[in-house]
C-alpha cells in the first residue's frame, strides 16, 4: 500500500506513508457508532495537536494499551498515579496536559453516555444521523474548521471535554465519518 500502489489518495501517497495510506483507506471518512472507537479517535486527534497524523498512528498501539484499550470507564476511573507514570512511557505522546486530557475526556463520554445514551447518538445527531459529504476539488480546498466543528468543539468545552478545539474537532469528524472530505480524484470518493 502507499505510493506504489498506484491508487490515488487524498494523503499517505509518497513511499514510507504505508500507514498513511492504510488508515486513509480503510478508516478515514468511514462512519463510526462505536463508543469505544470515537473516544479512541477523539483521544488520538487531540495528541496530534502540533504534530503529524503519521507520529500518532505510529503510536496508536501504545495508546492502547496505555489507555485500556479505551475503555472509557476505565480510563475515566485512572488515578492521577497512572496518568503521571505514563508520562515516563515512550509508546505514547508524554505531554502532561494531552494525557490528563484523556481522562477529562471519558469523564465526558460517560456523562454524554448518560443523557444521550451513547456518544455516537450524542455526535450523530448534529448532522441528523447522515455523513455530510462534501465535494472538493483538490485537498487544498478542504478547510481546517467549519461551523459545525465550531458547534460541536464550544459544546464539547462546555461539558468540560479538553484537546476539542474546532480544528481537531474538525479533524475528529472527518475521521470518524460524520464528514466525508475525500477529494473527488480519490480513488475512495465513491466506496463510502
Amino acid at each position: 500500500m502507499g505510493a506504489e500502489d498506484g491508487k490515488r489518495r487524498c494523503f499517505g501517497n509518497r513511499p514510507g506513508q504505508d500507514l498513511l495510506a492504510a488508515y486513509h483507506d480503510t478508516e478515514w471518512g468511514v462512519p463510526v457508532y462505536d463508543d469505544r472507537l470515537l473516544f479512541e479517535m477523539l483521544t488520538l486527534e487531540g495528541a496530534q495537536a502540533g504534530l503529524s497524523w503519521d507520529i500518532v498512528l505510529r503510536k496508536r498501539k501504545g495508546y492502547n494499551r496505555a489507555f485500556l484499550e479505551f475503555d472509557v470507564a476505565g480510563v475515566a476511573a485512572m488515578t492521577d498515579a497512572a496518568l503521571e507514570a505514563l508520562r515516563d512511557n515512550p509508546e505514547i505522546i508524554r505531554n502532561r496536559l494531552k494525557i490528563y486530557s484523556t481522562r477529562s475526556n471519558a469523564l465526558g463520554v460517560l456523562v454524554i453516555q448518560r443523557e444521550f445514551g451513547s456518544f455516537s447518538d450524542y455526535l450523530w445527531r448534529f448532522v441528523d444521523g447522515r455523513p455530510i459529504v462534501n465535494n472538493f476539488a483538490n485537498h487544498e480546498d478542504v478547510p481546517a474548521s467549519t461551523p459545525l466543528s465550531d458547534q460541536i468543539s464550544k459544546d464539547l468545552k462546555k461539558r468540560g471535554f479538553r484537546f476539542v478545539g474546532t480544528t481537531i474537532t474538525y479533524a475528529f469528524l472527518q475521521g470518524v465519518g460524520l464528514v466525508n472530505d475525500h477529494v473527488g480524484w480519490c480513488w475512495c470518493r465513491g466506496k463510502s
